[in-house]
């Protein structure tokens, strides 16, 4: 059978700024969603880092969940990607290991294991990010080339409704422009090209700080956070977060509110991680083992000090004034670190936006749907971020309220058999 018609993309020009989940996931599911009797865009993929940073900057890990159609699993699912993935989970793989919320003295408050969506194994899993992003990789470079060491700096529109799209060389500092008939933004939440057609769009102060590390063990990590993630409620308004990157190494995050963002932190400073280490110290010193030992444990070059900020996410209502510019995962909606769903959301849209290209007959059309689709999980999970410090940092009266509320929160998903 002939094609119907000429896509309006077909022989065109993508470039992509930011090959992190989104710019990875929207090649990914371009590939698998063009029509292959068309002649396919031309995708050129810019990153910031160079491979081996980019790598060796990555020692997390991450929450992808398979709740609901949304969630990372079930995009993993349709690119193709999830055997693949479940092969790294960290923990979440057969009925082993959930979400946890302990006492200081590490009693179990709460216990959160949900129900998959149809056709995944699991509702949630931990998988380091490095491991996540080299699926991802491996999959687009089978289809495109990545320019590694090269940042998009600038964008700007055409007379003839184009973009151009200035490009630094990340080591030689050297710059050069591109054309492109459509540019999307995936450059994270100090995205480059949202601060040049942008500019007031700026992340926000979420009112926390988080102060944390990597902890590196010679052997097993100690229990209960060995086969579990989550966090330890303290009276004393701080939070803690713990999640395993392997075997022997763990993520931990301590966090309070305050009132004002600090300043830079630089773990290259021995002064200052001594500072942070013995700061978080203090602030956990209710926390009972084995919070003193992951402190001990902790790589200094892997501590961070840094404001929690997110941003709302916006539509693209003014293609025609900006020019065919769409900004996807953090550069459109960036969240702190207490949604728990930056990637989620990074892995949808760029499925999304992908889908929305391919089946609508003109950007404008596919930008619509595409915002229809993306916007309101976005909000919901700013939302529930927020809900998140306000719940995770109560002293006092809030904190007693909040601790019996989870504690019968948990006996529930107990009796009915989702803990």
């Amino acid at each position: 059978m002939e094609p119907s018609s000429s896509h309006f993309l077909s022989g065109k020009s993508i470039i992509i700024a930011g090959a992190g989940m989104a710019g990875l996931s929207f090649v990914a599911a371009l590939h698998k969603h063009w029509d292959s009797r068309l002649p396919p865009p031309r995708v050129s993929i810019y990153e910031r880092d160079t491979e081996e940073v980019s790598v060796g900057r990555e020692g997390y890990s991450l929450s992808i969940n398979g709740i609901d159609k949304d969630g990372g699993l079930y995009t993993l699912m349709q690119l193709g990607l999830l055997d693949r993935t479940l092969a790294h989970a960290i923990i979440g793989m057969e009925g082993t290991g959930c979400f946890k919320v302990w006492t200081e003295d590490w009693k179990e408050l709460i216990s959160i294991r949900q129900k998959p969506v149809k056709g995944l194994p699991t509702s949630t899993i931990r998988i380091a990010r490095k491991n996540l992003r080299r699926i991802l990789v491996d999959t687009v470079s089978e289809v495109t080339q990545i320019e590694w060491g090269e940042s998009c700096v600038s964008a700007t529109r055409l007379e003839d409704n184009r973009v151009r799209v200035q490009i630094v060389d990340s080591v030689t500092g050297e710059t050069h422009d591109e054309e492109c008939d459509l540019l999307i933004a995936a450059d994270g939440s100090s995205s480059k090209i949202r601060a040049a057609l942008r500019p007031d769009d700026k992340l926000q102060y979420a009112g926390a700080v988080q102060m944390g590390g990597l902890a590196r063990f010679d052997g097993p990590l100690p229990p209960p956070v060995d086969l579990n993630w989550g966090g330890v409620l303290t009276k004393s308004g701080s939070f803690v977060f713990f999640s395993p990157v392997s075997k022997s190494e763990i993520v931990w995050a301590l966090s309070v509110r305050e009132k004002q963002p600090r300043g830079p932190f630089n773990n290259k400073d021995l002064t200052q991680v001594q500072g942070m280490l013995s700061e978080a110290a203090e602030l956990g010193k209710t926390l009972g083992p084995p919070f003193p030992l992951i402190l001990e444990k902790t790589v200094p070059d892997t501590t961070l000090l840094l404001p929690a900020r997110d941003k709302m996410p916006f539509r693209h209502r003014d293609v025609q004034s900006s020019g065919p510019v769409v900004f996807i995962g953090d550069s459109n909606h960036a969240v702190s670190p207490f949604a728990g769903n930056g990637a989620n959301l990074a892995l949808r849209d760029g499925w999304d936006l992908a889908e929305q290209l391919c089946r609508s007959a003109s950007l404008v059309d596919a930008m619509g749907k595409y915002d229809a689709l993306s916007e309101p999980r976005a909000l919901a999970t700013l939302k529930s971020s927020h809900q998140r410090i306000d719940m995770g940092h109560n002293t006092g009266l809030k904190y007693w309220a909040y601790r019996s509320f989870m504690t019968f929160g948990g006996y529930m998903l107990w009796i009915t058999g989702r803990s």
